[in-house]
């Protein structure tokens, strides 16, 4: 009698066993799933997106909103409209694929973009939305000389970083590649006291 109990108590555990692999296993299938083609989080490493993004900031990305990477492959899904002017965007670095960077974006392919007096104009016009009026462009680096126009390529974007003063972005290394951009940057959500939408 007491070797059928042991038996019987031996294929409980093996089941249990089973059941939570099992269940683990699917929850990481999921959770990859999730991470590769809807939302993904990333923090935030430096302070050149000042005000609106601080340094230690965790946040959430929308990755299906311009159509998720396949990964592997040179492809995208479809996505829910392209990627516009004010978009806070994470991207892969042109200048190293291993590194991903978060800057907003201000011109579109096919645009000229100038700063002037630390403002910027677009095709001749000064961007008078307040995310960009309220805030001072340097013209430093290659791309963004004082009584230089830049001409952005199709396919391609330019973006800046909100901190402007300390902010490595296309003025220094040049555009990005539609096919580099990840996402949009969705909501802070750690730490709790940042929590918000990102704007």
């Amino acid at each position: 009698m007491s070797v059928k109990v042991s038996r019987c108590q031996g294929v409980r555990k093996k089941s249990v066993i089973r059941d939570w692999a099992e269940s683990i296993i699917v929850a990481f299938i999921l959770a990859m799933i999730i991470r590769t083609f809807f939302v993904q989080a990333f923090k935030i490493p430096t302070g050149s997106m000042w005000p609106t993004l601080q340094a230690g900031d965790i946040i959430l990305v929308n990755k299906f909103i311009y159509g998720a990477k396949i990964p592997f492959l040179d492809l995208r899904l479809p996505g829910l409209r392209e990627p516009k002017r004010g978009d806070v965007i994470v991207f892969i670095y042109p200048q190293n694929p291993k590194k991903y960077f978060i800057k907003r974006l201000v011109a579109l392919p096919g645009e000229s973009l100038e700063i002037k007096n630390g403002t910027l104009y677009i095709n001749d016009k000064p961007l008078l939305e307040p995310i960009f009026s309220c805030r001072y462009y340097y013209n430093r680096g290659e791309f963004a000389k004082e009584d230089d126009k830049v001409i952005v390529p199709q396919d391609s974007y330019f973006v800046l970083g909100d901190n402007s003063a300390s902010s490595q972005d296309s003025r220094y290394w040049g555009f990005v590649p539609y096919k580099n951009i990840l996402g949009k940057a969705l909501l802070i959500y750690w730490p709790p006291q940042r929590i918000r939408i990102i704007k």
